[in-house]
């Protein structure tokens, strides 16, 4: 009890204050992605960041909880019960605005639909995204003012462009608007003619511009009536501790500090900002108290939010027994990095299970032709896998997405250029017989599969995954290519096939660490 009444003090010491200034606190999560449960660590889970938001709440009488998106999908809660552990739970911990995500489309609009049909209190919000004749038709506005001891508030919900990132059939007739002229012509609204003392953008489109997309920087520095963003989508830390990592304040195009806050992903911080609403007029980011507080196992679980623990004890049960079942060994760490070991072995898969498919039909009487290749996707590998034992949970909820293998006749060409996408952030997951060349900009040179340079007039065979394979991640021109087959099985079907052999076998899961993506190296000058 004295651990926890020490965690309580410490968290309202973040809100002592010798003043007696009336003041607002925005408390924000972001990216979750069904960490329901604390990890090996303690750190996260859902019961400890309902426990965070109690003492805040229990100390500050103005507080608004916020969340910017991507609450589902990456663990077997929503492997397992697409969203209806999730949902009630952020019902549960009282959020007051909530935005989307691109996870939340996973399982298609109809679902979605369901979902935020039940969402009881928060305020839904996306004023770019117009889902006029769709099941979301009428759900959402584009924002929404809160009074606050005199003051309005104005908050506008801002989403990611979804081309080439939430497949075209999870997002129907949804259209999209750019987010930089959305947010400006509203902050404008917002401020001058409804009179906002504080205009605070709830964005899902990133920190930075590393998706070659409108990022909450670029927002920032084009903006002139946007005070605070409040961000998700890239799973970045933004710690103002550490400024020269990532900055939490940005020059606006009047050269007014922007404040940036977000806090990184799976419910490992909840990001703090205290508002003295006393004195609003002529402030801008730097005069906000911005900071992180870490979820971790501090708290007595005296203290744990008894309703939320009791609707989770029959989905924890099952999720517990899955993880318990152990399928193989690893043999080594691997991390989903571009370049990296964990990218090559599913790359490998890919090959592996690719021609497996086409010697299953063939020998069935089929003529499909070999498959000459794989690509996977980096992105679709959302967690580590340590070395030691491999669980059957632990691989389902790192290949969770529901992908299907598909092969494909690809030209040379289109392989080439879907592929230089990826190629400056490190590559992409693709099979062991493939290199690909890079000049000193990042720019492929050639490409070789089995030794041989592609030609971009031969067609190939690709084995890959659906996603992919329809041109997403940026990799567009795959869409070009001419489906001959598809699985009727979840990917992760057939990955745990393929782990489960190795298990069987006795063999330690490894893979060659050494990147496909290779830089050109010059040859040496002759004396």
């Amino acid at each position: 009890m004295k651990k926890t009444l020490i965690s309580l003090l410490g968290i309202a010491a973040l809100t002592a204050t010798p003043s007696m200034a009336e003041r607002l606190v925005i408390l924000h999560t972001n990216d979750t992605h069904s960490n329901i449960e604390s990890d090996v660590n303690g750190v996260g889970g859902v019961l400890q960041r309902k426990a965070v938001i109690d003492s805040v709440r229990a100390a500050e009488k103005n507080v608004i909880l916020i969340d910017a998106g991507d609450m589902v999908q990456g663990t077997l809660y929503f492997k397992f019960w697409r969203g209806e552990v999730e949902y009630p739970l952020f019902n549960m911990m009282d959020y007051d605005i909530r935005i989307l995500g691109n996870h939340e489309f996973d399982n298609g609009l109809d679902e979605l639909a369901r979902h935020y049909a039940g969402i009881k209190k928060a305020d839904r919000l996306s004023a770019n995204y117009d889902f006029s004749g769709t099941p979301l038709a009428g759900m959402f506005k584009p924002y929404v003012i809160k009074k606050v001891n005199g003051k309005k508030i104005g908050f506008i919900g801002l989403n990611v462009d979804p081309a080439s990132l939430i497949a075209d059939y999870n997002t129907g007739a949804m259209r999209f608007s750019d987010v930089i002229e959305t947010a400006n012509r509203l902050a404008a609204e917002l401020k001058h003619k409804k009179k906002c003392d504080l205009v605070v953008a709830v964005t899902h489109i990133g920190y930075d511009d590393q998706y070659m997309k409108a990022s909450d920087t670029d927002l920032a520095r084009a903006s002139r009536d946007i005070d605070i963003i409040i961000g998700g989508h890239s799973h970045t830390v933004v710690d103002p501790a550490k400024p020269e990592e990532n900055p939490s304040l940005v020059p606006n195009a009047d050269g007014r500090p922007v404040l940036i806050a977000q806090t990184g992903r799976y419910g490992r911080y909840v990001g703090y900002i205290s508002i003295d609403l006393d004195h609003l007029k002529g402030a801008d980011g730097s005069d906000f108290d911005y900071r992180l507080i870490p979820v971790t196992d501090r708290f007595d679980p005296s203290v744990f939010d008894k309703r939320i623990s009791a609707f989770l004890e029959p989905y924890k049960h099952r999720v517990d027994s899955v993880n318990r079942r152990v399928i193989a060994y690893s043999g080594m760490d691997m991390t989903p990095l571009p370049n990296s070991a964990y990218a090559n072995f599913a790359g490998d898969f890919g090959l592996w299970y690719g021609r497996h498919v086409v010697d299953s039909i063939n020998a069935a009487g089929g003529n499909m032709p070999k498959v000459d290749f794989a690509v996977m996707n980096v992105g679709g590998i959302r967690q580590d896998m340590p070395g030691g034992p491999v669980t059957e949970g632990q691989i389902l909820s790192t290949f969770p997405f529901s992908n299907r293998v598909v092969i494909m006749e690809e030209t040379g060409a289109d392989i080439i250029s879907a592929l230089q996408a990826p190629a400056p952030k490190g590559g992409e997951a693709v099979s062991t017989n493939v290199y690909v060349v890079l000049d000193s900009d990042s720019k492929i040179k050639r490409m070789y599969i089995d030794g041989k340079e592609v030609e971009p007039d031969k067609t190939y065979v690709m084995a890959s995954i659906d996603y992919v394979a329809a041109g997403n991640d940026n990799m567009t021109a795959f869409a070009n290519g001419r489906e001959l087959w598809r699985d009727d099985k979840e990917m992760s079907a057939a990955m745990m096939r393929y782990i489960v052999d190795f298990g069987q076998r006795g063999i330690p899961i490894t893979a060659n660490p050494n990147g496909r993506f290779v830089y050109e190296m010059p040859l040496p000058q002759e004396q």
